[in-house]
């Protein structure tokens, strides 16, 4: 009897399982399997809604205002007040048509968001602080304002610490950067995000997911790895999206895979310069009380510790008079002769030896004997001319007859 009651309860519940439901059999659709047996259509839900759509609010959604104020502080640097000064009516005036107050305080360097009683929407008083804090890290105002809008977010990446050596830290920044910002706008452009680097951070303006891979590139970047692969990779999925077939297949086969490699460093060949293991540790360094108890000037009273003082001061000023007065003395004293140059007189005096000297006194009396032998030859023919002519043979004669005379 147990046995036929236990087959006619596992009958009953297999024709339960294979009838429709109650909602399929009046016309509507549901699902197959469990989960979808007892699903109904909404509808208020098709295929033409777009879930992700943000809808605006207006002052109709909340008209009663908020119950409490809210306010946000940030401090800017002091090379950023003079901008401020200057864009700041303009951030007044659209903070103002959402509702929200903001003040400017130049003595400590800050500014400031708060709701007012006209403030409709609650979530703007968290706009109006990123629209702070990007003024702040020096993103130009008319960007900066484009944070109010809906459809528009904000991340400021903090890079400062994720490299500890600061040479290294420089070269991966502008390595974000590339040559001429060339790689900033095409990460810019690929993304659809606004992306400044500034100091320590990197402020990036745009939509959920665009954030998330300029955040993903930012934090590789400075991990040492090149944001050329993630532009890659972001290009090849640009023309990957146009093909509708691929909509609903996975990217991987077409992604590309990039393989680590790891350079090995060459090691030196002595490490160290081999110093010996020593028992004993070194002394430690004696220090001011120390050294003052072994020379017994910290025994000694405040008097006697200033006329110490006194005198060793005196002493050093004895000492600088005395190189002072030197220092003068020595401009009078007459430059001393260089001993090389006379030595060098004298080595010129001593290659010339005696064969040189008589050498050139035979040639000067060779020369002379030359001219006296010259002069004799002219006289001779002088006189042999004045006998030929017979005037100048008489006159001759008179003339040896005059000075006898005489």
């Amino acid at each position: 009897a147990r046995h036929t009651l236990f087959l006619s309860r596992a009958e009953t519940m297999a024709e339960v399982e294979d009838a429709p439901p109650q909602d399929a059999a009046e016309g509507g659709t549901s699902s197959g399997g469990k989960k979808g047996r007892y699903r109904r259509d909404k509808p208020w839900d098709h295929d033409g809604i777009d879930h992700w759509k943000v809808e605006p609010f207006t002052k109709e959604d909340n008209p009663g205002g908020l119950l409490d104020e809210s306010s946000f502080a940030t401090l800017f640097p002091k090379y950023r007040e003079k901008y401020l000064r200057e864009v700041w009516p303009s951030v007044t005036r659209a903070l103002k048509e959402q509702g929200v107050a903001c003040e400017l305080n130049l003595v400590e360097g800050s500014m400031t968001v708060r709701t007012t009683r006209k403030t409709f929407d609650p979530y703007i008083i968290i706009k109006a602080r990123d629209l702070i804090k990007l003024l702040s890290r020096s993103v130009p105002a008319p960007q900066a304002l484009k944070i109010l809008q809906d459809d528009v977010q904000c991340d400021v990446v903090k890079i400062g610490g994720l490299v500890r050596n600061k040479e290294r830290y420089v070269k991966r920044r502008q390595r974000l950067m590339g040559p001429n910002g060339s790689t900033l706008k095409a990460i810019e452009m690929l993304t659809g995000c606004y992306v400044l680097v500034q100091g320590n951070t990197v402020s990036c303006m745009g939509g959920w997911k665009g954030l998330k891979t300029v955040r993903k590139i930012i934090e590789d970047c400075m991990k040492n790895m090149h944001p050329i692969y993630h532009i890659k990779e972001l290009m090849i999925k640009r023309e990957l999206a146009k093909d509708p077939a691929l909509a609903n297949q996975s990217w991987d086969r077409f992604l590309p895979k990039f393989k680590k490699k790891n350079v090995k460093r060459k090691k030196p060949s002595k490490i160290g310069k081999g110093k010996k293991d020593q028992v004993f540790p070194p002394a430690p360094v004696e220090s001011k009380i120390d050294k003052q108890i072994a020379s017994g000037e910290y025994f000694l009273s405040q008097d006697a510790k200033r006329r110490r003082a006194a005198a060793e001061k005196l002493e050093k000023q004895k000492e600088a008079l005395s190189a002072s007065r030197k220092r003068r003395e020595d401009a009078f004293v007459a430059p001393k002769e260089d001993a090389e140059d006379g030595e060098k007189k004298k080595e010129r005096k001593s290659d010339v030896g005696d064969d040189d000297v008589a050498a050139a006194a035979a040639r000067l009396a060779e020369k002379g004997s030359e001219k006296k032998s010259e002069e004799r030859k002219k006289r001779k023919s002088a006189d042999a001319s004045a006998f030929v002519m017979d005037n100048g043979g008489k006159k001759a004669k008179k003339d040896k007859k005059k000075k006898r005379d005489e």
